[in-house]
């Protein structure tokens, strides 16, 4: 039980981290990632960073707001508000439209299509698709030549995950990220960000969530939109986070233990100072249950222990608090739509089984 903690620690939305860590700070590495892009033109970086209160150099954490005012100020000094790492400027005013563009959209999944066309018009490259496969609809970013940093790909799912997660007023749980780059300095930062089983060095960048919730309607008016713009960026680095709201609130105190110590739902109630009606009714509008982020969590460290772990299927089922083997086989192909060997076979859960 012991190593499966470790894992837990490591692996499982780092609760205990993010516990730790004040929810509205940015590490000082993306302030370095984003200065990079004003030095890469011979630009100083010195008045940029007095002009939104921050020191010559930063070596602590700073706030969502000010991270916020920073992206907004290197993006007009650049007229660029991809930090001139597409293949074409994103000129200033792209966000907003990318906004409008995607409004009136329906659902989600039509959202997502329309942003990822307008990307693509708008960046030329890296160039976005979706692809729904196992269960898991995944944004896949492709290049024309060598891989972009990670700090690029970061930049894009950020845009890309923001907007989505407003317009279905809602966070949409990440599953997965995949690097092509290899992994910078700060990956452990880039892990703590995301909140969900990061990957460098892989044959293709995407991002995976749930397919299910392509289905989710969208609802927002225009005055709710130049409400979100006027707080843009800083409110989706902050409020969307996988460590905002209720149930990351619960997240973190099942990553505390292992599955098998894990409480009733009333009794995590009581913990939590609140009845068992409250706490159910406010997870239910964060569009969550106690029982669906128990599966997630048992989902993201199971993938986790056979991708990065020689561990017996059976061993798995065991640390995962499983009474047989067979149990976890059943939930697994629920959750990947295939048997958790063939997942491990596949090392990536790419292609389908038979």
């Amino acid at each position: 039980m012991t190593e499966l903690l470790h894992y837990f620690g490591q692996f499982c939305h780092s609760g205990v981290r993010m516990a730790e860590i004040e929810r509205r700070m940015i590490a000082p590495g993306f302030v370095e990632e984003a200065l990079d892009s004003l030095r890469r033109l011979g630009k100083p970086t010195a008045p940029i960073l007095a002009r939104v209160g921050l020191p010559a150099v930063v070596d602590q954490p700073v706030s969502a707001e000010t991270y916020g005012g920073l992206w907004l100020t290197i993006a007009a000094e650049l007229d660029d508000e991809f930090f001139g790492m597409g293949g074409r400027p994103m000129r200033s005013g792209s966000f907003t439209l990318l906004c409008h563009c995607v409004l009136h959209a329906p659902t989600l999944g039509h959202a997502i299509r329309r942003a990822l066309r307008f990307l693509d018009v708008v960046l030329d490259d890296p160039r976005g698709r979706l692809v729904i496969r196992d269960g898991l609809a995944q944004i896949e970013l492709t290049d024309v030549g060598a891989p972009r940093s990670a700090f690029a790909y970061r930049t894009y799912w950020i845009i890309l995950h923001g907007i989505t997660c407003w317009l279905v007023g809602r966070r949409i749980p990440i599953r997965l990220v995949d690097f092509r780059c290899a992994e910078p300095k700060q990956g452990a930062d880039y892990r703590l960000f995301f909140g969900a089983p990061v990957r460098f060095s892989q044959p293709i960048s995407r991002l995976g969530f749930d397919s299910a919730l392509l289905d989710l309607p969208v609802a927002r008016s225009e005055q709710a939109l130049k409400q979100f713009l006027r707080g843009a960026p800083a409110n989706i680095l902050v409020r969307y986070r996988y460590d905002a709201g209720i149930a990351a609130a619960v997240r973190r105190r099942l990553s505390q233990a292992t599955p098998a110590m894990w409480r009733s739902f009333a009794e995590l109630a009581t913990d939590m100072r609140m009845p068992p009606s409250t706490l159910r009714h406010r997870l239910h509008d964060e569009g969550q249950s106690y029982a669906a982020i128990k599966d997630e969590i048992r989902r993201d460290l199971a993938v986790e222990l056979l991708l990065n772990t020689t561990k017996t299927i059976g061993e798995i089922a065991v640390l995962l608090g499983y009474s047989e083997p067979s149990a976890f086989f059943r939930a697994f192909r629920k959750w990947m739509r295939k048997s958790p060997e063939a997942f491990r076979r596949n090392g990536d859960g790419e292609d389908r089984e038979p």
